[in-house]
């Protein structure tokens, strides 16, 4: 076996990971090492809208804030834990100043105060933003930060299990095994890693769906954890909206508020029309909808009626009727009068200095580098329309861990990141972001303050588990047939996006699950390949994604048979539900907001199936703490006797 030894292992390299990765090494934990598809290959270094938003506590102006304030909106989201909402609260200033230091340009005026607006679910001006890739330029930082440090970085590697060991009553996280996707000998394709902890940094599901935003080369990585046990929260709680598909990138915020032309085309691009216009009665309606769009961009159950039905017409022309939807910022409708626009509307525009005589002048007045942002990839918006769906974006689910972002269930294991389900139904845009950094700075101070000892008397089970993992990949590699990877991953992706996006019942569910059950019994009983890493990485990602296919599935299914209904970024279909607009086939069931205070937690076994528990969500805690006592403590290490499990 090939196999090295570390004090901490950092897997993925996404804006959480890199951050972690740091954290450590500032405390005294330098004997850390990351694991990672490539530096350039995660969600954070490759994603962003028309002004990507980082969610922190407030810091400008006299406005007043506060931890306890902020984290009363946290968890106002529901589905919440109050300790864990109080926690990216209180760190969140800190996260965001390390980040400032590192040379991360968030905007401040010449008193060095750093400036806020606005967000989504966001009562104050929390919010902050470097442009279009915030979290690519967090990323870069700490990527500068990671090599100035002489932090190693394994590339071109591929995790498939998480090695685990009996501790206790409970077990801990003792390892990892991964593909050398660069290895050219079969003796070669798998490699060990023996750690002290874990910090699971994978992102989120993005290889779950057909119709996606995440960026093609991020598929996650939470099927390694939920495989190896781990307890999950909140799965269902995801986000989808509308996005391009040829580049794929959020059309929200200045996409919408310029207010584009909506068209529709057969599959070989004629038969252009305006199909929006047959669900609203005139063109100011139309427009004021699309404009409104931008403010609220996230599909959400509470914008159905409102917002969210042109999500819903979009996906009867494209899904139900077949046809291609694109948006046009070449030219307004003839009918379009400025003027006569609702007074939010107009006022926004005059405000933003927006009196182009087309969407794509009003854009360049009012968001440039989001109009370039197309450009800069090969899309011209003077020159071709985007065509567009509802895809998925983020998941408020993930793993559950407790306020130092351990795992609830399996010790040494860190889930930070997207993969992390700390947020509930709603969250304030942009606080994914922060939830990251905060995950990371917990983490890695738990470790040096609990886990910097090294403890050799793991060493035999690991050695146990790493040669039955290698015995049972090159035994698949020998025997069986191979599976065509592609196409199970484009079976699955396509039944994730019919039946577990936005739109869900339990009848569609029940199908969804049963076939995916099916799917993952055919693909761990088959071979796996035998002459390429690449290959093999492939088949045992693809066998993972379907893993967590069932799993994400059977938790929807479990939600929707308990009758919590539509809610957050989702809506259950019903026969008798409330009708939502004359013209749109939809029936919906309202939500059952007693469900908001508990959360959903669910654990799958080896073939997928899963047990589910709600447990009720922890309140916010009351801290009016003595500044004597609290430093005493902290002195004794005593702060991390509460871990919030």
């Amino acid at each position: 076996m090939k196999t090295r030894r570390v004090h901490t292992l950092v897997i993925g390299s996404g804006a959480a990971g890199l951050c972690a990765a740091v954290r450590l090494h500032a405390l005294g934990v330098t004997d850390v090492l990351i694991c990672s598809e490539g530096l350039r290959m995660g969600t954070s270094v490759n994603t962003g809208s028309d002004k990507q938003t980082y969610y922190k506590l407030g810091m400008y102006g006299a406005e007043p804030d506060s931890p306890a304030l902020m984290a009363r909106d946290l968890f106002a989201g529901g589905a919440v834990h109050g300790d864990l909402a109080l926690v990216e609260a209180a760190v969140s200033q800190q996260a965001f100043a390390h980040l400032a230091s590192l040379g991360v340009p968030f905007p401040h005026d010449e008193f060095g105060q750093f400036i806020g607006y606005r967000t989504d679910h966001d009562p104050k001006r929390r919010a902050t933003s470097c442009g279009p890739y915030t979290s690519r330029d967090m990323c870069l930082r700490l990527i500068d930060a990671v090599k100035s440090r002489g932090i190693p970085v394994l590339e071109d590697r591929v995790v498939f299990s998480l090695l685990t060991a009996p501790e206790g009553e409970a077990k801990r996280c003792i390892g990892a095994a991964l593909v050398n996707r660069k290895a050219e000998r079969k003796s070669d394709m798998i490699e060990f890693i023996r750690a002290e902890n874990v910090v699971f940094a994978t992102g989120g599901p993005g290889g779950l769906y057909a119709r996606s935003v995440y960026p093609a080369v991020h598929t996650g990585g939470i099927g390694v954890a939920l495989e190896a046990g781990a307890t999950a929260r909140n799965l269902p709680e995801s986000q989808f909206g509308l996005a391009s598909l040829k580049f794929r990138w959020n059309v929200s915020g200045s996409y919408m508020q310029v207010l584009p032309r909506f068209i529709s085309t057969d599959k070989n691009g004629g038969d252009e029309r305006e199909f929006l216009r047959e669900y609203f009665d005139d063109v100011r309606a139309l427009e004021d909808a699309v404009f409104l769009k931008g403010y609220q961009w996230p599909f959400a159950a509470v914008h159905v009626p409102g917002s969210s039905l042109v999500d819903l017409m979009v996906y009867v022309e494209s899904e139900l009727r077949g046809r291609r939807v694109w948006l046009d910022y070449r030219t307004d409708p003839a009918d379009l009068d400025v003027a006569a626009l609702s007074q939010e509307t107009r006022e926004y525009l005059q405000k933003s200095g927006c009196t182009g005589r087309s969407p794509l002048e009003r854009l360049m007045q009012m968001n440039a580098p989001a109009a370039e942002q197309y450009r800069a990839h090969g899309i011209d918006l003077a020159q071709e329309t985007l065509e567009i769906a509802v895809c998925a974006q983020h998941n408020n689910g993930g793993l559950a861990a407790n306020l130092w972002w351990e795992s609830e269930n399996i010790r040494h294991l860190f889930p930070v990141g997207e993969v992390n389900g700390s947020h509930g139904v709603i969250r304030p845009g942009g606080s994914a972001l922060n939830a990251g950094q905060v995950g990371a700075f917990r983490a890695a101070e738990y470790i040096a303050a609990k886990y910097a000892e090294p403890d050799g008397s793991f060493d035999a089970p690991f050695n146990a588990a790493a040669e039955k993992i290698e015995e049972d990949i090159f035994d698949k590699m020998g025997k069986g047939t191979f599976f065509d990877w592609k196409e199970q991953r484009a079976i699955m992706q396509a039944r994730m996006s019919r039946s577990g996006a936005f739109l869900r019942d339990k009848e569609s569910l029940k199908t969804a699950l049963k076939e995916t059950r099916e799917q993952l019994a055919n693909l761990q009983n088959d071979g796996l390949a035998s002459n390429s890493a690449a290959e093999l990485s492939e088949r045992l990602r693809t066998r993972s994604l379907v893993f967590s296919a069932a799993v994400y599935l059977a938790a929807m299914l479990e939600q929707v048979e308990a009758g919590v209904g539509s809610r957050g970024g989702s809506v259950v279909l019903t026969p008798d539900g409330r009708p939502v607009h004359g013209k749109l086939p939809f029936r919906i069931a309202d939500e059952d907001k007693a469900f908001r205070a508990s959360v959903q937690e669910v654990t799958a076994a080896p073939d997928g199936s899963v047990s589910v528990r709600r447990v009720p969500c922890r309140p916010i805690p009351e801290t009016d703490g003595w500044f004597e006592t609290v430093w005493k403590a902290c002195r004794e290490n005593r702060i991390y006797d509460n871990t919030g499990d």
